[in-house]
């Protein structure tokens, strides 16, 4: 089905939105993929909120002109997926998760940060872990210290507190 002028304009534009707004763009062939399978793939991703597409690669080559994206146009070539998102590490997750399972989904390349990435980037990408897993261990790592802090002042308050009754107890007795 072909697309009419209007119609591939609103494409453009829309993918253009979704370029503005994402820090990561991956690719990946989809060739031989049944149905099923990419209808699992596209609910994982909407619930990691990575917006997947099948675009035209021309069409797309065209979003990412003039975007942080632009310079993978020239891997824009065959049967793609386009994985969008904003957070850094979300799309080559879903993606490189996926690709595990299913040996069809053939991860293309993508970029982050302005850099272009091979399929091995993508794959480091993905295994650095998320934006929540991130934040909790920092909360973890500044958390040590003060729990560590209040255990031994606590400890110092008991032993003082022992040592303090102890000479009052004899007075009492005497």
């Amino acid at each position: 089905m072909s697309l009419n002028r209007s119609e591939k304009q609103a494409v453009i534009e829309e993918v253009t939105g979704l370029a503005a707004q994402a820090q990561t763009l991956v690719m990946a062939e989809y060739r031989g993929i049944t149905v099923a399978d990419m209808t699992k793939l596209r609910s994982e991703a909407r619930s990691k909120g990575v917006n997947l597409s099948v675009l035209k690669n021309s069409l797309a080559r065209r979003a990412v002109a003039g975007s942080a994206f632009d310079i993978v146009a020239d891997q824009m070539t065959g049967p793609l997926i386009y994985g969008f998102s904003v957070d850094a590490v979300a799309a080559a997750k879903v993606v490189a998760d996926f690709a595990k399972t299913n040996d069809k989904l053939v991860i293309r390349g993508g970029a982050f940060g302005g850099k272009a990435l091979d399929v091995n980037g993508v794959k480091q990408l993905a295994n650095i872990p998320s934006k929540e897993v991130l934040l909790a261990q920092l909360c973890g790592l500044l958390m040590s210290p003060i729990s560590r802090t209040a255990v031994v002042l606590g400890a110092l308050a008991a032993k003082r507190g022992e040592g303090a009754a102890e000479p009052a107890a004899e007075a009492a007795a005497a």
